[in-house]
């Protein structure tokens, strides 16, 4: 089911201070998509899940969920929570503790008095889709945080909604059962085929789970496209820097006649993805560390190869496992990078850092 938004704002007051935690949002989200939001703390992407759900009631604008407009000021609608066929699961999961596995997915159904057959049918079906069956009388006290999440899932999901959204559901659980759970929720929301809305300020979760990433700050959608779209070629410095690891250089634009968009910036010139601005254009070149590779200072490479090269110094290396994060200086500027753990490179050598223009990324200031 298809979500349209359509110039949603919410304001508060906080200590005599107006925020605006939407300023006027405009949004489509495609059906049977898995859609998220991403942002930093206080940008108002849990505040437009919230009115989304009934939950918070927005100053002025317009939902529609399906063909059914559930909220809109001017024509005066407002359908409530429970009759706008939404699922919710929250982030701290809201499952309740006097209350086993079976009777906490089954409240919905026993709200909507539905038949106790009924009701035994459709909880063993969806226990069954998030792997709990045999866990129908195990009391919530004994269940483990990714179990709880299952839980929660199936709650959300046992009175069929056409929209389910989730408020940071993974952000309780530890680095590996966030992952774990994170893989299974992909496999559930791609079987289910329905139109999911995911907050998270976890850019990991949000490349991961995403067909559409919709990156918020101050109060509305900065930009928004498929992972691959957000992470190699944003268009913003903020959905660049706030997307991955980024090295985020002052560039002016050198030349844009040939195959590449050519820019001079404090550690030299580069050819980059071309991308047309005018001359004036106030640029930052976004190049991520792992897109950086290093030769020898000697190495002087092939002419057209259309490598950009400068050659730097390591100041740091810091190893992490996979990779040593290794921070390079180019007269008065530093660079990210990454370099293999079994490198031969070390602290004071000089080399060259080379980088293809495709994984160049100019984006406005």
């Amino acid at each position: 089911m298809e979500i349209k938004i359509r110039g949603l704002k919410k304001h508060f007051f906080s200590e005599g201070k107006l925020i605006k935690a939407l300023d006027g949002v405009n949004l489509d989200i495609k059906a049977n998509k898995i859609f998220t939001l991403l942002g930093p703390s206080g940008c108002g992407k849990t505040t437009l899940l919230r009115c989304i759900v009934g939950l918070e009631t927005p100053d002025e604008g317009e939902i529609q969920i399906g063909n059914t407009i559930v909220w809109s000021k001017d024509k005066k609608i407002y359908v409530p929570t429970e009759k706008r066929e939404l699922g919710m699961v929250f982030q701290t999961y809201a499952i309740w503790p006097h209350m086993d596995v079976f009777n906490n997915v089954a409240y919905p159904l026993q709200n909507m008095k539905l038949p106790k057959d009924d009701i035994a049918r459709r909880v063993a079906k969806v226990l069954d889709f998030v792997q709990l069956s045999g866990f129908e009388k195990r009391p919530s006290t004994r269940l483990s945080g990714g179990q709880q999440q299952r839980v929660a899932l199936a709650r959300a999901l046992v009175a069929e909604p056409k929209v389910i959204l989730f408020d940071e559901p993974l952000s309780n659980l530890d680095a590996k059962l966030r992952e774990e759970t994170r893989k299974e929720l992909k496999t559930f929301l791609g079987e289910l085929n329905i139109t999911a809305v995911y907050v998270t300020h976890d850019r990991v979760e949000a490349l991961a789970l995403s067909d559409i990433i919709g990156v918020m700050n101050a109060g509305n959608i900065v930009e928004q496209g498929s992972p691959t779209k957000i992470y190699f070629d944003a268009d913003h410095r903020f959905v660049a820097d706030f997307i991955g690891r980024a090295n985020i250089i002052p560039a002016k634009i050198y030349s844009q006649a040939g195959p590449y968009t050519e820019v001079d910036t404090p550690i030299g010139r580069f050819s980059c993805q071309k991308r047309s601005f005018d001359a004036k254009d106030e640029l930052m070149l976004c190049i991520r560390p792992e897109f950086i590779s290093f030769e020898s200072p000697d190495n002087k490479g092939d002419e057209g190869d259309n490598l950009n090269r400068v050659t730097g110094q390591i100041k740091q290396m810091i190893f992490v496992g996979e990779v040593f994060e290794t921070e390079i200086r180019i007269g008065d500027t530093g660079l990210m990078a990454k370099l293999d753990p079994e490198t031969k490179y070390k602290e004071g050598d000089k080399l060259v850092l080379a980088v293809k223009p495709g994984h160049c990324l100019l984006v406005s200031k």
